[in-house]
């Protein structure tokens, strides 16, 4: 389940979900923060706002349809805004909300881990082969 406000001695205590539990609303947003592309798009976006295609032009790899999929997402779940300037054509912006800003520190610095540390997984999987 996902946060539930429980009446404890007078205080409403607050009580967090079970990730663990295939029906807990938290394992969704996990999915859609930890998904490969959602943590470029964040990080991307931690320096300010990009239009679509400068987005497109950082992240390598990343098709068109996939970053819209991913920023539709992570527009849903508050992470980031879209600003849409009437112009012709139309100018979209992406931006990191509070939320999105509040995450994204701690999806930089599971990248700043990975860099890191890829020599030692490279060590392992060559060990492994």
């Amino acid at each position: 389940m996902g946060e539930v406000s429980m009446q404890v001695t007078g205080v409403m205590a607050r009580v967090r979900g079970d990730v663990f539990d295939s029906q807990c609303p938290e394992r969704g947003v996990l999915d859609h923060i930890t998904s490969k592309w959602a943590v470029l798009v964040l990080v991307g976006l931690r320096d300010g706002p990009l239009r679509y295609s400068a987005l497109r032009r950082a992240i390598g790899g990343v098709s068109e349809k996939m970053l819209a999929q991913t920023l539709r997402t992570l527009e849903t779940d508050g992470f980031v805004h879209r600003e849409v300037v009437p112009t012709a054509p139309p100018q979209v912006t992406y931006s990191l909300t509070g939320l999105g800003q509040e995450v994204t520190v701690h999806l930089a610095g599971l990248l700043d881990w990975i860099g890191t540390h890829i020599p030692d997984v490279q060590r392992a999987r060559a060990a492994r082969d």
